[in-house]
């Protein structure tokens, strides 16, 4: 029924004018979602298509596999991080807060999408995935920039945090070390715009106006970080 309804309001949804900058109210509150593709997507697909060649052997994911199973070649498994057993695709079930609850060396590949954001013990969170990584494992993660509050999740469990290409790089290399972590961002005025105002990628006259850079409007910041165990 969600679905039907997201596509029926995306057919008759409203024209958007792109000089109404007085607007106070947002297009959608939801992302995009109603209208379309959300235009963070865009970005965090184009982070784990250009690192596609790490998602192999063990991939986990959190609660789902639906970008390893996009992404991913050469995969042994599809992995799923779930806090407890009411997901019944979790094949690892585990606090990523709490290193007691992981295991050691489980998985090559671990896919993070848009989550961190959400953990307050952030860097408890990130060597929680360092524990779950085999020696050599990617960690292949975005997390965001600029954005509105996700209420479902605020008003669940908590939206802590807006992160910049320095902070995510410092909070990684603490744990992985500081040649082992890669970051990049994505975003420019046009594309966190048009987020905060929650248009689709359908709304844009022209996607590649998302493609320009710019390190002022880290909209989406990615993140590979590589488990090298010292000798």
């Amino acid at each position: 029924m969600g679905k039907l309804r997201r596509a029926v309001s995306r057919f008759f949804k409203k024209k958007i004018v792109f000089d109404d900058l007085l607007r106070t109210e947002p297009v959608s509150r939801t992302f995009g979602f109603d209208r379309g593709v959300p235009v963070d997507r865009y970005y965090i697909e184009r982070f784990l298509g250009e690192n596609a060649k790490h998602i192999s052997g063990k991939v986990l994911e959190i609660a789902e596999s639906t970008y390893s199973k996009k992404f991913g070649t050469n995969v042994a498994s599809y992995e799923v991080l779930h806090y407890d057993h009411s997901n019944r695709k979790a094949t690892i079930v585990g606090d990523l807060t709490d290193v007691r609850t992981l295991p050691d060396n489980a998985v090559d590949c671990f896919i993070c999408t848009q989550t961190l954001n959400f953990i307050y013990d952030i860097e408890k969170a990130v060597e929680g995935s360092y524990k779950l990584l085999n020696n050599g494992g990617v960690f292949l993660g975005t997390v965001a920039g600029i954005s509105q509050i996700s209420r479902y999740d605020m008003d669940r469990w908590g939206d802590f945090w807006r992160f910049t290409d320095l902070s995510a790089r410092r909070i990684f290399q603490k744990v992985y070390g500081d040649d082992n972590v890669e970051v990049v961002t994505y975003g420019n005025l046009l594309s966190s715009v048009a987020f905060l105002q929650g248009l689709s990628l359908d709304d844009l006259p022209d996607i590649s106006l998302l493609n320009k850079s710019d390190a002022d409007y880290q909209m989406i910041i990615g993140i590979k970080a590589v488990k090298r165990l010292k000798k």
